[in-house]
């Protein structure tokens, strides 16, 4: 049987431009893992690693209207958003290269052996090394900063690991240009081009969870698809970590006095971060608590002529735009559900902004008829939900599952401490004064649901930062760790302790006189 062609498709048509490859068979699959494999030593150097991510980066601006033109033929994202996403991700392969010259990530550990401690301490060495070949599942919404050139092949590559990116089907040609110049930028560098593979199928992403050399994998998608492959890597006869992001609904809480002093502009704000891209923003917000009455009356009302206002759009592909379609009909047809502004079809290829209202006495009382409205839709959509007291909040909030974000919109007098006093690091967020504590009840209650939380912002725009997190609580990930910030690095890497080794033995990393100059902490104590 002749190999499944794989096409690159225009979003905004429905037709196809061009056959880019062919659909990798199992045997294909096994020889790029194998070829990754066998090329893990290249990345031993830290040097190198550094120079190869530097390289990529600088083979991406060199060639970025060529990247930009091919992903807004195959995303409709258009080139403004896609010329910012490509500086973001030659931005993260520098700033990973930056981390490797550092080199505390290796998290070097050193305690002298002291018989004098009960019980007796050997001498021990602890650093991290990269766990092996890592799959990377490219995403749909970012064809760069999530896909082949971004933050889980940039991360593994700081940590040593080489990689095999499964191409995602909405952006193949793009895939497949971004693959081409990280292995130029490979050989360049004097390391094998294998690196990097690549390939394109469903299938051959099933194969390249369970091949045996796969060390960890890095997905970045659906509920349905991530946890498929979740459980696969689970099943192996040596299971293996997975590192998924696969959905959120992104909670917003607005108090009565926010909605009171700022309406319209929380109003606008909202209508801008849930149209951001179409709505196909992993850290859209999703459901938004606000509260009944005049304040949240005029919220709305703002929401309403901002998200009239705003053009019809493309989705990713049309089986995105029919799921979107289906999604909101379902969301509608519910009892005690508005539609203030009718999202849904805006013509034969894009759809229309809008958003529902419902009372958040329904979404409270758990009796499932409502339970639609708190699994995120992927698409220009948002649920407004009218609560009348905190308590109210506090019975949706327990309702909600994990979420990579969750935002509260406080009032100037909310934003000080349980004692009322201001917070000392309260500049620039717009708060000042102090309050009766509820802001800080609201944002103990929003920790437990999401890896990131925003007062008096909005959470579309992921900065790439040393103190980022982008993850939480299962289903937004099915881990602990981070896909974005310097701390991404750690998904592959494992600690290793040496213990009573002679120093003739020992890594470099590990000897006494520290001849790489790393930052370690020795007998407790740090030294950088």
């Amino acid at each position: 049987m002749a190999a499944a062609p794989v096409w690159s498709v225009d979003p905004r048509t429905g037709k196809q431009r061009e056959q880019v490859a062919v659909e990798a068979t199992a045997a294909e699959v096994d020889a790029a893992v194998r070829a990754a494999h066998d090329a893990r030593g290249a990345l031993a150097d830290r040097a190198v690693r550094a120079a190869l991510l530097r390289r990529a980066a600088d083979q991406l601006d060199g060639a970025g209207e060529r990247i930009v033109a091919a992903a807004d033929a195959e995303t409709a994202l258009g080139p403004g958003r896609l010329t910012g996403e490509l500086a973001r991700t030659t931005y993260q392969l520098r700033a990973f290269a930056d981390l490797v010259e550092e080199g505390a990530f290796l998290d070097v550990r050193i305690d002298h052996a002291d018989p004098a401690l009960t019980p007796p301490r050997p001498d021990l060495r602890r650093y991290k090394i990269p766990l092996g070949v890592v799959a990377v599942y490219a995403a749909s919404n970012f064809p760069l900063a999530f896909s082949v050139p971004g933050g889980d092949t940039a991360s593994a590559l700081a940590a040593g690991c080489p990689v095999v990116v499964k191409a995602h089907p909405d952006h193949p040609a793009t895939s497949e240009l971004c693959a081409a110049l990280l292995r130029r930028a490979a050989a360049e560098v004097g390391v094998p081009e294998a690196v990097v593979g690549l390939v394109h199928g469903f299938d051959a992403g099933i194969e390249l969870v369970r091949h045996p050399l796969i060390a960890a994998a890095g997905f970045t998608g659906s509920v349905r698809g991530g946890r498929a492959l979740y459980d696969a890597a689970a099943a192996r006869p040596h299971p293996i970590p997975f590192h998924g992001e696969l959905g959120s609904l992104n909670p917003v809480v607005v108090t009565e006095a926010a909605a009171e002093e700022r309406a319209e502009e929380i109003g606008t704000g909202l209508a801008g971060s849930m149209t951001l891209g179409t709505g196909q923003f992993c850290v859209k917000p999703g459901l938004v608590l606000a509260p009944r009455g005049p304040a949240g009356d005029r919220l709305e009302h703002a929401l309403t002529e901002a998200v009239s206002d705003t053009e019809a759009g493309v989705l990713l592909d049309h089986r995105m735009r029919d799921a979107f379609i289906d999604g909101v009909r379902q969301r509608a047809a519910l009892p005690g559900v508005e539609a203030p502004v009718t999202p849904g079809a805006g013509g034969d290829h894009t759809v229309g902004a809008g958003f529902l209202t419902v009372p958040a006495a329904h979404l409270a009382d758990g009796d499932g008829t409502h339970d639609l409205l708190l699994e995120e839709c992927f698409g220009p959509v948002t649920v407004l939900a009218r609560y009348t007291d905190e308590t109210e909040i506090g019975a949706v909030l327990a309702r909600l599952p994990g979420n990579l974000t969750a935002t509260l919109q406080l009032g100037a007098a909310e934003c000080g401490g349980e004692d009322g006093a201001p917070e000392a690091s309260g500049e620039g967020t717009g708060c000042a004064g102090a309050g009766p504590g509820r802001g800080a009840r609201l944002l103990a209650a929003l920790t437990p649901l999401a890896g990131r939380v925003v007062v008096n912002g909005w959470p579309t725009g992921v900065a790439v930062a040393p103190a980022q997190h982008h993850g939480g609580p299962y289903p937004a990930t099915t881990s602990t760790s981070t896909s974005v910030g310097g701390t991404a690095v750690e998904r592959w890497l494992r600690p290793v302790a040496y213990q009573d080794t002679p120093p003739a033995l020992l890594p470099p990393e590990l000897r006494e006189d520290n001849p790489l100059r790393l930052p370690r902490r020795v007998d407790g104590r740090y030294e950088g």
